[in-house]
C-alpha cells in the first residue's frame, strides 16, 4: 500500500508538473486559454501555467511554411484545359488570429487560390498562360494578401510550378517549336551567306582601295624622283655654265692684265681665221663687221714684221 501511494504521488507530481511547466521552442508560440477564453500566449522558454484552469489550445510554427495546392484543371479564354500546379509560401504573423479567425488557415488558403487561379485564367489564352507564370503568381499572391490578413497569415511567394496542355495541343506546340527552329536556321544560314558576302566584297574593295593608293603613292613619288632629278641636273647646268662664265672672265681680265692691245686681238682673229680657212670647205662666209677688221690686217703683218726685224 505504501508503495502504491508513492507511486500515485509521483504520478501526481508529474502531471501537476506537466501541466504547470511549458516549455516552448524556439520560433513557435502557443495559445493559452484561460476557462475557454483566450488568456494569452506562451513565448519561447519557460512558461508557468496554472493546471486545469490554463489550457493550451494550439501551438504555432512561426517559420515560413509552405502548402503544395493540388493540381488543378482550369479553362483558358480560348477554351483549352491545362493543368497547373502551385505551391504557397506563407507566414503565421497572428498566432491569435490564426487560431480564432480561420478553422484552417491552410485549407482556407488552397482554397482561395484555386478560385483565385480559375479567374485568372479565365482571362488569359493558352499562350498568354503559358508565358505569363509571373503574372499568374503575382495575381494570386495579391488576391491571397487582401483575404489572409484577417487570419494573421501573410503570404510570402506564389510560385506556379507546372501549366500542362493537353497533349494534342503539346504534340502541335512540339511541331510548331520545330517548324521555328528550322525556319530560325534557315534565316540565320541566310543572314551567315550574307554577311560572307559583304565581307568579301567589303574586302575585296579594300584591296582594290590600297592598291590604287599604293600606285597613285609609287606614281607620285616617281614624278618627285624625277623633278628632283630634273631640278639636280638644272642646278649642275647652271653650275657649269656659271663655271665657264667666271673662266672666261678669268681669261678676259689676265689679258687685261698683260696688257695685250685692240691690234694683238685683231691679228689673233686673223690667224684663227686663217686656220679656219685651212678646212674641207671651199667657201667661207665672213660677217660684214668682220671686213674692217681684215683691212687693218695688212698694218697688223707690216707691224709684226717690223717688230721682229728689230729683233
Amino acid at each position: 500500500m505504501e508503495f502504491a501511494i508513492i507511486v500515485v504521488i509521483v504520478v501526481v507530481v508529474f502531471m501537476f508538473i506537466s501541466l504547470t511547466v511549458k516549455i516552448v521552442p524556439q520560433q513557435r508560440v502557443g495559445v493559452v486559454e484561460r476557462l475557454g477564453k483566450f488568456h494569452r500566449l506562451l513565448t519561447p522558454g519557460l512558461n508557468i501555467l496554472i493546471p486545469v484552469i490554463d489550457k493550451v489550445r494550439v501551438n504555432h510554427d512561426l517559420r515560413i511554411q509552405q502548402a503544395n495546392v493540388p493540381p488543378q484543371t482550369v479553362i483558358t479564354k480560348d477554351n483549352v484545359q491545362v493543368q497547373i500546379d502551385t505551391i504557397i509560401f506563407y507566414q503565421v504573423v497572428g498566432p491569435e488570429q490564426a487560431t480564432y479567425g480561420i478553422s484552417d488557415y491552410v485549407y482556407g488558403v488552397r482554397n482561395i487560390s484555386t478560385a483565385t487561379m480559375r479567374q485568372i485564367i479565365g482571362k488569359l489564352e493558352l499562350d498568354e498562360t503559358l508565358s505569363g507564370r509571373e503574372k499568374i503568381s503575382t495575381e494570386i499572391r495579391i488576391a491571397l494578401d487582401e483575404a489572409t490578413e484577417k487570419w494573421g497569415v501573410r503570404i510570402e511567394r506564389v510560385e506556379v510550378i507546372d501549366i500542362k496542355p493537353p497533349l494534342d495541343i503539346q504534340e502541335a506546340m512540339d511541331k510548331q517549336m520545330k517548324a521555328e527552329r528550322n525556319k530560325r536556321a534557315i534565316v540565320l544560314e541566310a543572314e551567315a551567306a550574307k554577311q560572307d558576302m559583304i565581307l568579301r566584297a567589303e574586302g575585296d574593295k579594300q584591296s582594290k582601295i590600297l592598291k590604287a593608293e599604293g600606285d597613285k603613292e609609287a606614281r607620285i613619288r616617281e614624278a618627285e624622283g624625277l623633278r628632283q632629278a630634273q631640278e639636280l641636273e638644272a642646278l649642275g647646268e647652271a653650275k657649269a655654265i656659271e663655271a665657264v662664265a667666271e673662266a672666261e672672265k678669268a681669261r678676259i681680265q689676265l689679258i687685261r692684265e698683260a696688257g695685250l692691245d685692240e691690234q694683238v686681238l685683231a691679228y689673233r682673229s686673223f690667224e684663227a681665221l686663217t686656220e679656219v680657212s685651212k678646212g674641207a670647205a671651199n667657201k667661207m662666209f665672213i660677217p660684214s663687221n668682220a671686213i674692217e677688221t681684215l683691212g687693218s690686217i695688212g698694218a697688223i703683218g707690216e707691224m709684226f714684221k717690223s717688230k721682229e726685224g728689230k729683233k
